[in-house]
């Protein structure tokens, strides 16, 4: 035996020994990591991947340098307006009454209100400030001085940004205006409660009138997690438990299973907590994890424990120390193993994906603690009580026991790769191979929208009771309409940030170069892209200042944008009235510019982006491709590369562990490789699954891959290291392959059914993102429990026929079981494997 086996094996020892002190020491624990949980905060939407994304730095560069900032001291929401014209007399008294309302209830602190009806209301009286004076010029005009306040305030170039896109200056007419409510209130204000307040506001004014606001959105990007784990954690308790009871079939086995992994939860949950990681979407991924994971170590330690007293006749103690001296050294490979996987995902470029890998490294730990010396030590001490008392026996026969459906079925499973394993398991890597490619295509997302819920929400939430009923969730739907009515919107746009000297002669001139010859994605008018910029504060102004014109004339030396005069001219735009449409396109200093393209609304973000960026490398200055589709692509291209480079560094370390491990416990190296393969194999039919059905990789899921080298190593350590027992005691490859394919696969499969039926609920999940989670879960737990009892097997008999130079094993072994004889111990004048 070696060297780290006995260290281990002395470990499962004191557990046995002293099962009491480490059942005290555990629940001591327990005590400390609870208060922790108080401390954990909720992290959720899309502004947690965005950090240190280029992309979304030159964004937040130009809303800080271009528009109103949304911080402490000035925030804003938006009231959407609907109806047949909003622009006729009852549609702007309707908004501006709403915009009189608001302004009226002092909580909300407003600074200012405006809208299309405020520019319309002020053309029939200038002297109108508020929202109260507005509205009353507006009744109190006639229908014909209404159409020509219209006329008046459409001359104006910002006139148009706040209304629909089918306004048509000719008819007075649009299905749909915005109007913008400007607060002021200390850092502390709560900008959710503020809008809220403002939505109470509104419902109770009359008008199809709706709201939207960032502190709406934050409000139910947060709610919309605990309503869907509300619903879905009573459905996968259900589940779970109920599976758990027939896996255990013991009420007091079934009980201290339960106890065990909320202990798992509780101690990663305080952990996280104490250690100041909030709680974000993808943390929804670790308590998943865990449960998987421990429901796995409980019910092989309960199994194997019960196959020691069923079969061998053994006590309560000798029962479990040999139960846990093979076992301990498993959980150890997998729990290792698992763990360097996870911490792979500190290669991320992603702080949430980096979490992600912290805290599920940190409960696996927590994992291997809890069920290799919490549970046993109290299943010893629950035995030994029970036998000095009357209590009757529940269930006490191993899953997969011989006389059972499962036992006769689960050996049977190695007859799909025998008699040829070698071609069996050459077919499969071709296989594997082909999915990989495959599998490598599968699309990658990020949006506002993963993280809601859809605009409809699914049928069977009318069915649920009182208490488990969701909110009536809004967002979705609001987004929705801005981008049905209000198509000229960040959904249809791309900005590009230019750093350069506006002032010097080319700045114009440079700007009407890049619009020549648009790419395919971008909108094109006439051989140009459309665009909007200073440019066009420069023609607006011109076209209504004939003194201005004159001077744009005259500082051009031909038909092209001016490329003189550009101090004076900038100066003269800001004491106009298009001081503030000049404020969106150009800095005060003039060194930096803004230029926005309307893009093509069928057309896919990564080819807008792709575009985007190659526009921005036609600019001479600094210039930077921005806006939220080129941001969301950048987080979804980074999600997409992490995953990949975090399952190459958890593929490749998780390899060298498994070598390493497996030749300290066991002295054969080779075998942690062999392991491995049935690992890569679930995770090539998992990616070509999800691009076969239209899965994407996005901030959630992109864990799975993770996922499910942490479940598919646990799968298959378990199979290859109770095979090199058996295999070690009889030296008969076909028996060694039965026993482990019966006991560790009847446990397995146990372990399978009730983690897949317990991740599955998720699809209850009223968020598209937890439902595709869930999914992909059960799906990659599945994969791996295949891959373990149908791929493993002939890659074992593969590896013992050439650690022992038997060909023959290859072609034959089962056969000569088939035909009553025994398959002889191989004789090669070396020790069997193990003891190499």
């Amino acid at each position: 035996m070696r060297r780290a086996e006995r260290v281990l094996q002395s470990v499962a020892d004191r557990v046995v020994e002293r099962p009491r002190r480490v059942v005290v020491a555990c629940l001591l624990v327990t005590v400390l990591f609870a208060p922790g949980m108080a401390f954990v905060e909720t992290q959720t939407g899309t502004g947690q991947f965005v950090d240190d994304v280029p992309e979304a730095d030159a964004l937040d560069e130009v809303n800080r340098r271009f528009e109103p900032a949304f911080d402490e001291e000035s925030q804003t929401t938006q009231l959407i307006q609907r109806d047949t014209n909003v622009l006729d007399k009852a549609g702007l008294v309707t908004m501006l009454r709403t915009q009189e309302r608001v302004e009226e209830r002092g909580s909300l602190r407003v600074e200012s209100t405006r809208s299309p009806a405020s520019a319309v209301a002020q053309e029939l009286d200038p002297e109108a400030e508020t929202a109260e004076a507005q509205r009353e010029a507006v009744e109190s005009a006639t229908d014909a001085e209404v159409r020509a306040a219209v006329d008046a305030a459409a001359e104006d170039p910002s006139f148009d940004t706040l209304l629909s896109d089918d306004f048509r200056p000719e008819s007075r007419e649009a299905s749909a205006a915005i109007g913008v409510v400007t607060h002021e209130f200390p850092a502390q204000a709560d900008a959710t409660e503020v809008q809220r307040g403002v939505e109470d506001v509104v419902e109770r004014t009359e008008g199809d009138v709706v709201v939207f606001g960032s502190g709406i959105v934050d409000d139910e990007f947060e709610s919309v997690i605990f309503d869907s784990l509300f619903i879905v954690v009573p459905a996968a308790l259900a589940a779970i438990l109920g599976l758990l009871a027939y896996a255990y079939r013991d009420p007091f086995d079934f009980a201290l299973g339960g106890v065990a992994l909320l202990m798992t939860v509780v101690w990663t949950v305080g952990f996280t907590g104490y250690a100041g990681i909030p709680f974000s979407d993808m943390l929804i991924a670790v308590p998943v994890l865990l449960l998987a994971i421990g429901i796995d170590f409980g019910i092989h330690t309960v199994n194997r424990y019960r196959e020691e007293r069923a079969e061998a006749g053994a006590a309560p103690g000798p029962a479990m120390r040999t139960c846990l001296r093979q076992l301990v050294v498993a959980y150890t490979v997998i729990a290792g193993t698992t763990v360097i996987g996870f911490l792979a995902n500190l290669a991320s470029g992603l702080e949430p994906i980096r979490e992600f890998g912290i805290v599920a490294g940190i409960g696996i730990l927590f994992t291997l603690i809890i069920f290799a010396g919490f549970l046993p030590a109290a299943k010893l001490e629950l035995d030994r009580w029970r036998e000095t008392t009357d209590l009757p026996a529940f269930g006490t026969r191993p899953l997969g026991s011989e006389d059972s459906a499962l036992g006769r079925l689960l050996p049977s499973l190695s007859d799909l790769s025998r008699p040829a394993p070698a071609v069996f398991l050459a077919v499969v890597l071709l296989l594997t191979a082909g999915a990989g490619v495959y599998g490598a295509g599968v699309d990658t997302t990020f949006d506002d929208e993963d993280f809601l819920p859809p605009s409809e929400e699914p049928a069977y939430v009318q069915y649920l009771p009182g208490p488990m009923q969701p909110a009536d969730y809004t967002v979705n739907a609001r987004i929705s309409l801005l981008e049905e009515k209000f198509a000229t919107g960040q959904d249809d746009t791309v900005t590009v940030y230019v750093e350069t000297r506006m002032r010097e002669d080319h700045a114009l001139r440079e700007q009407a170069r890049v619009e020549r010859d648009p790419p395919p994605t971008f909108i094109e008018e006439d051989g140009r892209a459309r665009t909007t910029s200073v440019r066009d504060v420069v023609d607006g102004y011109a076209d209504e200042n004939p003194e201005f014109d004159a001077l744009v004339d005259d500082s051009s030396l031909d038909e092209g944008p001016p490329n003189r005069n550009l101090d004076r001219i900038y100066a003269e735009l800001r004491d106009s009235g298009y001081a503030d449409f000049t404020a969106e396109y150009l800095t005060d200093d003039g060194r930096a510019t803004r230029i926005v393209y309307e893009v093509e609304s069928d057309a896919t973000d990564a080819a807008i982006t792709a575009d985007a960026r190659a526009v921005a490398d036609r600019y001479r200055g600094d210039a930077t491709a921005t806006g939220e589709i080129v941001v969301f692509q950048a987080v979804a291209d980074t999600i997409f590369t992490s995953a990949i480079r975090s399952l190459t560094a958890a593929v490749g370390l998780s390899a060298v562990f498994l070598v390493v491990l497996y030749g300290l416990f066991l002295g054969r190296p080779t075998l942690g490789a062999v392991t491995l393969v049935p690992v890569v194999v679930s995770i090539a039919a998992l990616t070509a699954t999800m691009r076969a059905f239209g899965v994407p990789f996005n901030a959630l899921t992109a864990t799975i891959l993770s996922i499910t080298i942490g479940l598919g190593v646990d799968y298959t350590v378990h199979v290859s290291h109770r095979f090199h027992d058996e295999y070690a005691a009889s030296g008969d490859v076909d028996r060694a392959l039965e026993r482990t394919l019966r006991g560790t696969g009847g446990a397995l499969t146990g372990t399978m059914l009730t983690t897949v039926v317990g991740t599955g609920v998720l699809v209850l999940a009223i968020t598209p993102l937890l439902g595709q989670f869930g999914l992909l879960t059960a799906a990659s737990i599945f994969l791996a429990y295949v891959a373990s009892l149908v791929v493993l097997p002939p890659a074992l008999v593969v590896w013992v026929a050439v650690v022992d130079r038997e060909p023959r094993l290859l072609w034959v072994g089962r056969l000569l079981t088939d035909r009553g004889e025994t398959a002889p111990p191989a004789d090669t004048g070396r020790e069997s494997p193990v003891d190499d």
